[in-house]
């Protein structure tokens, strides 16, 4: 076995041209694919409540809209509290050992939904616990982002982690499009239980990623690797709390991976109130759309500037909030499902605009302390923000993931306080406006950080 495809890889360093093309392009692609794989089902996983929850009441289940939209933002808070683990997870134990355990975990909250659902008379407690193991595929991400971070060069960090990122979100819209299609067969029903009523057989939807989840887990055995370059200390990565910009990336990202998730959690079931008469089987455009734009949001970022697409960027997603607010009240539907379909597509060109600005910010600190210390000292500038831009993806990728929580409880309150969901869009509203202020004020003014990076767009932060 050649040591290119041993376990443990001693030696990287993608940033070398020669050594890249001759040897880390073919090995950070075949982990980039299997990384994408482990983490689209994460991410269905992890949404898979979103659609469940709408169908509930058909199955016997008698919870107010209020306790429903609890049970698709559950998972969304469980998630973003597994991503602080996660986060230092890969440069402990390693990447490919975590890709295989933490797919081979989401065998609990699948067979855990199967079962349970067609159980009508289950208390709400415990279908709330089912729901939060789900929590538990949100937590993918955050150790994937950080494990792909070290496999690619800098100059392409942003399409790698856009590729990454979008191949995991667009789960969100595999299990909006797929789940409600084989809920409804009973022909596929493996569960030797009694049928829900109404014909729909809930238990399909967890019993559907059995073996795709045994696919992702035999495909990380066989083809990802570790990277010894990659280890650190739990004290090393612990460093980035202390730097001012991992919070104020944070907040940013709640804006735009926050506002991805979370609106893809809450739509269906933001549909199904809102609107009765239309199928939430639409409801999977979002998320599509939303993932599909990311990759395209990280190469815009690397061509001209990170903080300029987030920035112009969240004025589109102030813009699009605003015509989601007046189509929905005036019940448009045509209007409001356009309306939300740009809003998704602007947090996926937000979300990779963003996260190629991590990398970035933490390279350049890094470079101007190490300025005058001569090549060693720039080498080894490089190699500690590379490790702190692989746990700040991490750390605030589980900040973000937050919106996954709080916008489906911010709608689900403000439609049993209000009858609607304008309240909780003019909160959103609001919010966008705070982050596009944070990055201009932190990121686009002449006085930041030093001369060298006075100009992000030209600094390509």
């Amino acid at each position: 076995m050649s040591k290119s495809n041993t376990r443990w890889i001693a030696e990287w360093n993608p940033d070398d041209k020669k050594f890249w093309e001759n040897t880390g392009k073919h090995i950070a692609q075949r982990n980039l694919i299997w990384s994408i794989v482990a983490e689209h089902i994460g991410f269905s996983i992890w949404l898979i409540w979103s659609i469940v929850a709408t169908k509930l009441p058909e199955a016997g289940f008698h919870y107010t809209t209020d306790q429903l939209f609890q049970l698709v933002a559950l998972p969304g808070l469980v998630g973003s509290l597994m991503r602080f683990p996660y986060t230092f997870a890969v440069t402990t134990f390693g990447g490919q050992n975590w890709t295989i355990f933490s797919a081979s975990v989401l065998f609990i909250p699948t067979v855990a939904l199967a079962y349970f659902v067609t159980k009508p008379d289950t208390p709400y407690s415990v279908m709330l616990l089912v729901s939060a193991l789900a929590g538990l595929g949100g937590g993918n991400f955050a150790s994937s982002m950080a494990n792909i971070s070290f496999f690619y060069p800098d100059r392409m960090k942003g399409w790698a982690l856009g590729l990454n990122a979008a191949g995991g979100n667009i789960g969100v819209s595999s299990v909006q499009l797929l789940t409600p299609i084989l809920m409804g067969l009973g022909v596929i029903n493996l569960y030797q239980g009694t049928p829900s009523p109404g014909s729909v057989y809930l238990q399909n939807a967890g019993l559907m990623w059995l073996l795709p989840l045994t696919v992702s887990v035999f495909g990380a055995i066989f083809f990802m690797n570790n990277l010894a370059s990659a280890r650190s200390t739990f004290k090393e990565q612990l460093a980035i709390v202390k730097c001012k910009h991992t919070w104020i990336m944070s907040y940013i990202y709640i804006g735009t991976f926050g506002s991805f998730i979370g609106y893809s959690a809450a739509f269906p079931l933001l549909i199904k109130t809102q609107f009765p008469a239309i199928t939430v089987g639409i409801a999977f455009l979002g998320p599509l759309v939303g993932s599909l734009s990311r990759p395209f949001g990280g190469l815009l970022a690397d061509k001209v500037g990170g903080a300029i697409v987030t920035f112009w960027n969240f004025i589109a997603m102030g813009t699009a909030t605003v015509g989601v607010m007046y189509f929905g009240g005036v019940k448009h539907f045509t209007g409001f499902l356009m309306m939300f379909l740009i809003l998704f597509v602007t947090t996926g060109i937000g979300n990779g605009s963003t996260y190629r600005m991590i990398p970035s910010i933490f390279r350049e600190e890094r470079l101007r302390e190490a300025k005058g210390s001569g090549d060693a000292g720039q080498v080894a500038a490089l190699k500690i923000a590379s490790i702190e831009s692989g746990a700040a993806l991490g750390f605030i990728g589980a900040i973000g993931a937050c919106g996954g929580y709080l916008i489906p409880r911010g709608f689900g309150a403000s439609i049993a306080a209000t009858g609607g969901p304008h309240l909780a869009l003019e909160i959103y509203l609001a919010f966008y406006a705070t982050c596009l202020a944070l990055t201009w004020w932190y990121y686009l003014r002449k006085s930041f950080l030093s001369p060298s990076v006075t100009n992000l767009a030209e600094a390509r932060v």
